[in-house]
């Protein structure tokens, strides 16, 4: 398994303030929709921040984003060594598969991979 970048999430009701700060300290906006913000730095795209609003599917706001290169076995290994999956993986329409997961301090990890190109 390749993970190719881990994003925490920051749950906020005052998104623009949250993102005008963030560009403050050197991060621009890479993806809006309203409810979601990414932001990343220039310089290393990859070292990015989310803000939520809320979760478009799910009542559950993940405190952390993995992304990974195969999404399908990570979830596989996950359910397998019994954790707690508390959204189910699915194919989003904003072109993601992903799934959320317990961690064992009580975290929720949103674990994703976009499709392949």
């Amino acid at each position: 398994m390749t993970i190719r970048r881990v994003v925490p999430d920051i749950r906020t009701e005052a998104m623009e303030e949250s993102r005008d700060f963030y560009v403050l300290l050197g991060l621009e906006e890479v993806m809006n929709q309203g409810w979601v913000i990414t932001l990343a730095s220039p310089s290393q795209p990859t070292a990015q921040i989310t803000l939520l609003r809320h979760d478009e599917t799910s009542a559950i706001v993940p405190d952390l984003s993995i992304e990974v290169d195969d999404v399908d076995a990570v979830y596989a290994a996950v359910a397998g060594g019994g954790a707690e999956i508390v959204h189910p993986l699915r194919d989003e329409t904003w072109g993601v598969r992903r799934f959320f997961v317990m961690d064992p301090n009580g975290r929720v990890v949103n674990v994703m991979s976009h499709p392949r190109r």
